[in-house]
């Protein structure tokens, strides 16, 4: 594995990371909490020490599997990653959007990162994670009803109780960091950002690289789209938002697999799968600090892990960016 500095925290996290929102089983479908533990455990062992959660993954579900995963590790061997801000427990602040819980129950969510909040949030998570402090604590989404200065100042306050080493954001622009970095000194930003999606390219990733700020891609494989192995005429489960997004409509789902299939002779002379090649191609971008990737199992673990023992070559990724550069998806 390889191990990258977060920001200008001290942190160091793995460059793949596990990204636990499909264990939570929340608008993804489903997940069986026994798969999901060993996933973890066998990322840990393949060198994988960063775990990204968040509290609105299962309503507290995937939080829970993380921390029975991690018993039994040395806490200071793993750096856990969660969140704040998204609450379905309460309807305060800004409406987020509606949905179903894991039983299938009616579900609003509202982002919200108020003081008061933000201290309830983390002791919960705290539970849940069986542990006494988190090592990236991160505003899940902006909300527009809470002044920045005032959520980031709560964080601040955590941050001198001990109860997380650093502080970092998602899905906030360029505006939104500056801000929040004058009050607490951000680690990091977390952002979507794939092949197919890579619109953080023109401003976000140069005031970090600038700034010294990590940019946590989630989605890298775009929620299997970029494994090759969706279909025209896929059937997703009830609950998952992958049916009607534009990513997923069959015409763009020939295209990409096509563009993959032109991009297969290179993964099997690096005896890699397609998504391992993604993987690596992803941390190999300018700005990227780790690839946040789901697993429901062990063996997708395991596949995700050993991305890390791909290299390419600056004339081989020059190749990939090329091929990438003729992909046009419809919308």
């Amino acid at each position: 594995m390889e191990y990258r500095q977060l920001g200008g925290s001290g942190l160091t996290v793995s460059a793949i990371s596990f990204g636990a929102w499909a264990i939570g089983g929340w608008m993804w479908g489903g997940s069986e909490r026994r798969d999901a533990v060993e996933a973890i455990r066998v990322s840990h062992q393949l060198g994988v020490t960063s775990i990204d959660t968040a509290p609105v993954y299962g309503q507290g579900l995937s939080e829970e599997i993380v921390g029975e995963a991690l018993q039994g590790i040395p806490r200071d061997k793993v750096q856990i990653l969660t969140k704040y801000g998204m609450r379905w427990d309460e309807k305060k602040g800004d409406f987020a959007f509606s949905s179903r819980d894991n039983a299938g129950h009616p579900l609003e969510i509202y982002k919200y990162a108020g003081r008061d909040s933000i201290v309830r949030e983390c002791e919960d998570s705290l539970r849940r994670l069986r542990t006494d402090y988190i090592d990236l604590y991160q505003i899940h989404w902006p909300d527009r009803t809470t002044p920045i200065h005032e959520t980031m100042e709560a964080v601040a306050g955590l941050l001198k109780q001990g109860k997380i080493r650093a502080a970092g954001v998602c899905n906030y622009n360029v505006e939104q960091m500056k801000e929040a970095d004058a009050v607490i000194g951000l680690a990091s930003n977390q952002v979507p950002f794939s092949m197919l999606n890579q619109g953080i390219g023109k401003d976000l990733v140069p005031w970090c690289i600038n700034h010294n700020k990590s940019i946590l891609a989630y989605s890298p494989l775009q929620r299997g789209l970029l494994t090759g192995k969706i279909r025209p005429g896929q059937r997703f489960g009830e609950g998952d938002t992958r049916a009607g997004n534009k990513f997923y409509k069959d015409e763009n789902i020939r295209r990409v697999n096509a563009f993959l299939e032109s991009l297969r002779p290179l993964a099997e002379e690096k005896k890699a799968g397609l998504s391992q090649l993604v993987i690596r191609w992803t941390i190999e971008q300018p700005g990227i600090t780790i690839a946040l990737v789901g697993a429901r199992d062990a063996r997708q673990a395991e596949q995700n892990a050993r991305a890390i023992d791909i290299t390419l070559t600056p004339e081989e990724l020059r190749g990939i960016n090329a091929k990438l550069a003729t992909l046009q998806l419809v919308d």
